[in-house]
């Protein structure tokens, strides 16, 4: 097929780790290397898989009570580094930066907590930023990685890698990545239509 890649690093940031265990399972028998944080780390291990620390890659830990974590560019240049582009490839070795071929992340319930009836403040909270930011970084790298940007995905990526092992083709990551813009979309749409309604009675 056209455009064939191999997975063979998988960063795995989830909210929602519901159904994510029998996806994990499939990409561990198939050699797929797991890079995680907190949370997501945490339960990966529980499932009894190794999981690098993206704090090993990064040096960083996660600061300012958990609103950066992934953001770093050892993480986002092993995302959006063009895997056939020599200049890439040369900033990758001098900076240490890893090839991450896959991209499992979903985003803090922004929707829910508002009709939760949150503060305020818990709602700023659940105003994902490196989610979304890593969503946009698979999805424009789509021509080398798969994003799976939702659970709703999880079970597209397990048909794949059932029936053909830890590949997927350019046109298989252009759907990923046609379903990662639609999360985006919704998301920051259903933020601003929250912002817009305080401000509707506002004059500068």
């Amino acid at each position: 097929m056209a455009g064939t890649k191999k997975i063979k690093t998988a960063l795995i940031s989830v909210f929602h780790k519901d159904g994510l265990d029998e996806l994990l399972k499939k990409l561990n028998e198939e050699g797929v290397k797991f890079l995680s944080t907190g949370g997501t780390q945490a339960f990966i291990e529980s499932l009894g898989y190794e999981c690098q620390a993206v704090e090993s890659v990064t040096s960083y830990p996660s600061i300012l009570g958990g609103r950066v974590k992934t953001l770093h560019p050892r993480i986002f240049g092993g995302i959006l580094a063009r895997r056939d582009n020599e200049g890439d490839r040369q900033q990758m070795a001098e900076y240490a930066i890893p090839e991450i071929d896959l991209v499992i992340v979903d985003l803090y319930p922004f929707e829910q907590t508002v009709a939760s009836g949150a503060s305020e403040a818990d709602i700023i909270e659940k105003i994902d930023i490196g989610g979304i930011s890593l969503i946009r970084a698979g999805a424009k790298n789509f021509n080398d990685v798969v994003i799976v940007p939702s659970k709703a995905e999880y079970g597209m990526l397990l048909d794949i890698v059932n029936k053909k092992g830890a590949e997927t083709d350019l046109a298989e990551r252009k759907v990923f990545a046609e379903h990662a813009f639609g999360v985006s979309s919704h998301y920051d749409t259903a933020i601003h239509e929250w912002f817009a309604k305080y401000i509707l009675n506002f004059e500068f």
